[in-house]
């Protein structure tokens, strides 16, 4: 009889992490420990933490995967087809309902994205760049094109990122959820209000 295969170093990490998310999400990030999460898993504590050195590692983890998760889907947009007003609004709308819907369902989860944002700094600053890059390349997509001024795409991309933070920070994010007022609707309005600036008077 042959030996089952063994599982790759990757996919148990990717078990681990899966798992740990779930009970983030059901009982909380307080709530849960490894122990839990081991069990959960049909495995020791010891073999978890072979893999990560505490839970807010794990956390740490998730909040990197769902940032490239994140990363990818804005590099989509970016080289889609479209004019570039069209295509910045399309990021702005799609980060903010991916934050909604994956990071902001409750307050268990939104203690898990403030335990995230403490120790995935370096993760969260890079994943910054990555967005400021995407929109860079879209505001030069729109110069090319004539639908924006000749501005400097670097210093605009910065610009326009920073008076739109409340629609792609999470934290911001679920303070505006709050609010009664259709976010999608601020959103399609500030980003307007913001592209103005850059587009050429006729």
């Amino acid at each position: 009889m042959s030996a089952l295969p063994k599982t790759k170093p990757d996919d148990t990490r990717d078990r681990i992490m899966d798992v740990a998310d779930r009970l983030f999400r059901q009982v909380g990030f307080a709530k849960t420990t490894v122990a839990d999460i081991a069990a959960e898993l049909d495995m020791s504590p010891a073999n978890v933490y072979r893999f990560f050195a505490s839970k807010n590692a794990i956390v740490e983890a998730i909040c990197r995967r769902c940032l490239a998760e994140l990363d990818a889907r804005a590099w989509e947009i970016a080289r889609s087809r479209g004019s570039a007003p069209a295509r910045l609004e399309r990021l702005v709308l799609e980060i903010l309902a991916y934050h909604k819907e994956n990071l902001l369902t409750d307050k268990r989860v939104n203690d898990i994205v403030l335990v995230a944002i403490e120790d995935s700094w370096d993760a969260i600053e890079a994943h910054k760049e990555v967005i400021r890059n995407v929109v860079e390349l879209i505001i030069r997509d729109g110069i090319a094109a004539g639908e924006f001024e000749k501005v400097d795409p670097a210093e605009t991309s910065l610009l326009l990122m920073r008076s739109l933070v409340a629609f792609v920070h999470p934290v911001l994010i679920s303070q505006c959820l709050t609010d009664e007022e259709d976010v999608d609707a601020q959103a399609k309005a500030s980003i307007r209000f913001s592209l103005r600036a850059i587009t050429p008077r006729t």
